[in-house]
């Protein structure tokens, strides 16, 4: 098995917004805010090759949106997933498998692009499954008015119309243990409906994928919880089971929105769970 870390794009966010109700003055030490109050913000997928399976997971937000769209989240730097892929031999059409840690437009949104003539919409991945599950699906189709925003149909619905949708199974408990896709899931409902966090065997070590449940180094304090969660409380008690985790068997965290740390390992402190090391996927 071969890891990459690809890099779909940087977008700002606001700070606020980004650690719900902790004051600026203490997150801006771990994520400092530009003079509109935003702070960086990367969407670093992961592609996984493992025999022959190419496995991306997630896939940023993509290209199809209008300008005042992309205006919000003010772009910056020069990555996209087209470029990442090729830096490593790859091309989009190499791609078997994106699995969406969820379906929220900025880790979706580069799974489906414009047809030729921009008439309507078309997997960006043409011999690619995509991989959500069910109970997510249902919560992203039928959406509630506060995520409403986040789930764009036209990001959602072509993957079912295509034909390529598939569904992993679901957990009797938090873990689903050797999925579909040769890696155990930890499934989260705090952040929304079923986020699905990745645990990967690799040279063995075990890279977790935070996807939103630790969106950058700033948040690994309980209570630095985005103000984006649907169950803020939930999103407390599955970090700390989480944490306790990953500090208890020395997992390596890939985290895919700081936009200036790629991996972290964490470690038990008199504080909780705390910052051990910062490195990148190719020190391991």
């Amino acid at each position: 098995m071969k890891l990459y870390p690809i890099n779909a794009g940087n977008f700002k966010l606001d700070g606020g917004a980004m650690f719900g109700v902790v004051p600026k003055s203490l997150w801006q030490r771990t994520n400092p805010a530009d003079s509109n109050n935003m702070i960086d913000i990367a969407a670093r997928c992961l592609l996984i090759e493992d025999g022959n399976r190419l496995i991306l997971i997630d896939t940023g937000m993509g290209n199809k949106q209008s300008d005042k769209f992309f205006g919000y989240y003010y772009l910056w730097g020069n990555d996209n997933i087209d470029k990442s892929l090729k830096k490593y031999g790859f091309h989009r059409d190499d791609i078997t498998d994106v699995f969406m840690t969820h379906l929220h437009f900025d880790h979706c949104g580069g799974s489906i692009q414009w047809n030729k003539d921009r008439t309507g919409y078309e997997p960006a991945f043409k011999n690619a499954y995509f991989w959500s599950n069910d109970n997510h699906w249902q919560w992203a189709t039928k959406p509630n008015k506060r995520e409403k925003a986040s789930f764009l149909k036209e990001n959602i619905i072509p993957m079912e119309e295509s034909g390529q949708l598939k569904f992993v199974g679901l957990p009797e408990e938090k873990i689903l243990k050797n999925s579909e896709l040769g890696f155990d899931i930890f499934f989260a409902d705090g952040h929304t409906e079923k986020q699905m966090i990745p645990l990967i065997k690799y040279k063995d070590k075990t890279i977790a994928f935070m996807a939103d449940l630790l969106p950058t180094v700033g948040h690994l304090p309980l209570p630095f919880v985005m103000g984006y969660d649907t169950r803020p409380l939930l999103t407390l008690d599955e970090k700390e089971l989480f944490l306790n985790m990953a500090a208890d068997n020395n997992f390596y965290l890939f985290l895919e929105h700081d936009a200036h740390h790629e991996i972290i390992t964490v470690k038990h402190t008199e504080k909780g769970v705390r910052l051990n090391k910062k490195l990148a996927l190719k020190d391991l």
